[in-house]
């Protein structure tokens, strides 16, 4: 067997090539992260041996940087492993008490990692997983990101018209946005006329809100605390701007994942609690569990097992969970797990017995989330519908 090592980097790649008794054949040679940098590698790969079948190729998983290096391996048809960094870290320190860390070192590392552990290759997932995958991060960051912005938007309600919290109800409403985008602070709105005030509210709550709501609005608006800043205003009404179009973005985000879902028929979908966005991001974190052979190793690479401290006569009884993997799938399981509960009378009780054990809410969930998981994981490679266990 022939194996090469690739420490990823964003405009080079170290690499070191050995074979299956660490006798290295290409001392550490670094390539461009370009289309003549991948002809060297795979120039000196065929070098060592023409049978790509008896090639292991392995690099870590450093996001987006590895993306078309993987991508042009896979079409090679070279067998490549795809390392978790802490896995390479972990190692690397393993090997030596001294501090060292360089691409050079990493490179030897990736190389025997491959040698003496059983890792499995990539397998290439199916279009639509990928799709999904880059669909709701993409929309998980976005739903971060105008999380903040209606943090910001409450806030300035607070400083420009702290009474209409308690006049309508709620301030992220379009009505709200409506009022808010035209007339930005209490000074505007007490001025306004009572026509034009009755009508922007009547047309942006479609009937819900008319001149009696208007008139209680500007009366609230005339004895106001709030302040008449001019940049603080321009600031809100950019801020309902900002909110509005990421709200969109969410909307034509989901607007692609719901299809892609459908298509894949995912059991899934068949629990109850457990929505497209949920399930779109548990499928493409997982990719569709392909890479898993037991429910186990889903928990571990979310972050969602135990940590385990035992020393001598020592053994942790309060442990918590280590929280590393995917912050995606983490995430997910856990907040569909919520839902589940809610909807499902088997889940609810299970619920309901962790928290007569005296476990806090979140602890409790965080059980019902591991029988979650591996209710998921049986579903998915069995091909069955959930079956409520009540």
């Amino acid at each position: 067997m022939i194996y090469a090592g690739i420490d990823v980097a964003k405009d080079k790649h170290d690499c070191l090539i050995v074979d299956s008794d660490g006798v290295i054949l290409f001392q550490t040679f670094t390539i461009p992260n370009n289309k003549q940098g991948f002809g060297e590698l795979l120039t000196n790969l065929k070098k060592c041996g023409s049978d790509s079948s008896k090639m292991k190729v392995g690099l870590e998983a450093t996001g987006h940087y590895s993306d078309n290096l993987l991508e042009f391996l896979i079409a090679n048809d070279l067998p490549t492993t795809v390392i978790n960094p802490l896995h390479t870290n972990l190692y690397r320190k393993s090997l030596s008490l001294r501090k060292t860390k360089t691409d050079k070192v990493d490179a030897h590392s990736i190389v025997t990692m491959l040698r003496t552990e059983s890792l499995k290759p990539y397998s290439q997932s199916s279009y639509h997983v990928r799709e999904l995958k880059s669909l709701t991060r993409y929309r998980f960051s976005l739903v971060q990101d105008c999380a903040r912005l209606k943090t910001s938007y409450a806030r300035l309600c607070v400083i420009l018209f702290p009474e209409l919290e308690k006049l309508v109800s709620s301030l992220h409403m379009v009505s709200t946005y409506a009022l808010l985008s035209e007339l930005p602070n209490a000074g505007a709105i007490s001025q306004c006329h009572l026509t034009r005030l009755s009508n922007l509210l009547s047309t942006s709550s479609k009937g819900r809100y008319g001149k009696e709501k208007a008139v209680e609005i500007r009366n609230a608006a005339k004895d106001s605390i709030g302040s008449y800043s001019d940049v603080k205003s321009l600031e809100l009404q950019q801020t309902i701007q900002m909110i509005r179009m990421m709200e969109d973005q969410i909307k034509q985000i989901e607007a692609k994942i719901n299809p892609i879902v459908d298509e894949l028929h995912s059991p899934i979908m068949t629990i109850p609690g457990i929505s497209y966005r949920m399930a779109a991001i548990i499928i493409a974190e997982t990719e569709n569990f392909s890479n898993f052979n037991s429910a186990e190793k889903v928990l571990a690479f979310a972050g969602l097992e135990p940590s385990v401290y035992q020393s001598g006569q020592l053994t942790s009884t309060h442990s918590k969970m280590v929280k590393r993997g995917s912050k995606y799938l983490r995430y997910a399981l856990f907040n569909a797990t919520k839902y589940v509960c809610h909807w499902d009378a088997g889940f609810s009780q299970y619920l309901a017995k962790k928290r007569s054990e005296g476990k806090a809410y979140n602890v409790a969930v965080s059980h019902a989330t591991k029988k979650l998981t591996r209710v998921i994981f049986h579903l998915v490679k069995t091909n069955q519908p959930f079956a409520s266990q009540v």
